[in-house]
């Protein structure tokens, strides 16, 4: 006798792949059997699912019940499996006659009565689902995310057992039924922001250089004494990044929803700002099944790392690998999982513990001891992959207008067009801090006199060579946001003049005025 088989989908971190929910009923002792690596979420199913039927008045015949779900060597750790286990028994049972989709996948948790409700991580889940191949999908509805627009398959959206059988009969009536060829394109709404560049007195420098950094996603270190304006132009920052295209915001709600953080907008990038007493848990993610930390959360968005060197020095140098590439592997003694990690570290600090050292108008009373202390708490590799160095100082806010200031909406429209310069040189949505050194050389060649003016910074600054190639990242963006098509001589002097802001840590003295 044949089994019946049901697909759906599981979840390993945010990568999905299909499970063949196999259901067979056997003589023996009645009841249910789940084999396949089920965790304690999944063994509880078959309470549920038994509840479940008894509610709808299945008839399930006095047999054992054996659910396997494939592969058998993967760790099933969802109760996501609920409603194609209650549809593989009915149909094994005799209790749905007609013919059930074998391009179809079924998401969902039953409750007692048998209804249909959301767990988390069912967005992951769908787009996995559509990476698979699948036509239709049947899941529950869920608030505030827009399912019914995502292309390439068809959303139904049903809320109890019995909806699901008559959906198989064509007697549920069209209007439970969402697919993404009939419904119109959402809205495009235009973000708000609480904070706008215009409001932010001087600091010309320092919005230049941030401008920069959201052209082409490059990390920025700003140090300047307390009170002169890191933490109110890191936080106005988001408000110049482009909106989230349709991609990386499913990617991000799919990160919130395993996570189980509230997102209020997921069409702005996201802006996480840890306190520095964070646990390396929380910042890099883990956990016994593990969960995304901050530098997940803040995919496609903004890290900002206020008062750096008082996090832990261990912690930072977790931020190694999430910043070379991108991505986050956690590894645990059952799995293994990997979260992407693609954010744009922002961080500000003060140039030594008082925070006065090199300030007009304040002495500073720190040791050398001490100062050079404070500023080893931010490693040299940390510190090399950082491509801006800002140095800030207090503002003098009588000799400054607001009537003399860009709007955010003026700066994030000239970083939206060399954000697109870039999308079509690389022929993807990508751009020039995380693209491959291998495609940045074949994309910007550089002329003789170029590299030499690189060359004679790089030996008198004792630059790696991951700096030197950012310093040709940063040359790239200057260039596009000027809209030249290669790199000129003066957007080299303008990568390296911020690059040796600082001078490296034993060089950081003397602020400039912003």
């Amino acid at each position: 006798m044949m089994a019946t088989v049901i697909s759906s989908i599981g979840l390993k971190g945010m990568e999905g792949y299909r499970v063949q929910v196999e259901v067979q009923l056997i003589p023996g002792v009645e009841g249910i059997c789940i084999v396949g690596l089920p965790d304690a979420s999944v063994k509880e199913s078959k309470d549920r699912v038994m509840a479940a039927l008894h509610s709808n008045e299945c008839g399930i015949p006095e047999k054992r019940i054996i659910i396997n779900l494939s592969p058998a060597e993967q760790k099933k750790n969802s109760p996501i499996f609920d409603l194609a286990m209650a549809i593989g028994i009915m149909k094994e049972a005799g209790e749905i006659k007609h013919a059930i989709p074998k391009d179809a996948a079924f998401l969902g948790v039953l409750s007692l009565d048998g209804s249909i409700k959301p767990v988390e991580g069912m967005l992951p889940a769908i787009v996995a689902a559509k990476k698979e191949g699948f036509k239709t999908l049947y899941l529950p509805s869920m608030k505030d995310t827009p399912l019914s627009h995502i292309d390439g398959i068809e959303i139904r959206f049903v809320e109890t057992l019995q909806e699901v059988i008559e959906s198989f009969s064509g007697q549920l009536t069209t209007s439970i039924f969402t697919s993404s060829h009939t419904t119109e394109p959402p809205q495009v709404v235009t973000p708000s922001y609480d904070k706008d560049f215009k409001h932010i007195l001087g600091h010309q420098k320092a919005k230049r250089a941030l401008e920069i950094a959201a052209a082409g996603g490059h990390n920025v270190l700003m140090v300047g004494p307390p009170g002169c304006g890191k933490s109110l132009l890191a936080e106005t920052f988001q408000s110049i990044l482009p909106p989230l295209q349709q991609e990386s915001s499913f990617d991000v709600m799919s990160i919130y929803q395993l996570a189980g953080v509230s997102n209020p907008n997921y069409q702005i990038p996201p802006y996480r700002d840890p306190h520095h007493s964070a646990s390396a848990v929380s910042l890099i993610g883990g956990g016994a099944n593990p969960k995304p930390g901050e530098v997940s959360l803040a995919h496609h968005g903004v890290l900002f790392l206020d008062e750096m060197a008082e996090f832990p020095k261990r912690t930072l140098d977790m931020l190694r690998q999430p910043l070379e590439t991108s991505k986050v592997t956690i590894s645990r003694a059952a799995t293994t999982v990997t979260y992407p990690a693609q954010f744009i570290l922002l961080a500000a600090m003060n140039p030594c513990p008082c925070g006065f050292l090199g300030s007009r108008y304040r002495y500073c009373t720190c040791t050398p001891k001490q100062i050079l202390t404070y500023n080893n708490r931010v490693s040299g590799p940390i510190e090399d992959r950082i491509d801006i160095l800002l140095e800030l100082d207090t503002v003098v806010l009588d000799k400054e207008s607001e009537q003399d200031n860009e709007t955010s909406d003026e700066i994030r429209s000239r970083v939206i067009d060399a954000r697109n310069i870039q999308y079509k040189r690389y022929d993807s949505e990508t751009y020039n801090a995380i693209i491959s050194n291998e495609q940045l050389t074949s994309y910007c060649q550089l002329t003789e006199e170029q590299k030499r003016m690189i060359q004679q910074w790089a030996s008198k600054y004792n630059w790696s060579t991951r700096v030197q190639m950012k310093i040709l990242r940063l040359a790239r963006t200057i260039s596009d946001l000027s809209g030249h098509e290669t790199i000129t001589n003066e957007s080299i002097w303008e990568a390296v003049t911020m690059r040796r802001g600082s001078g490296g840590k034993a060089q950081r003295k003397t602020p400039v005025n912003g």
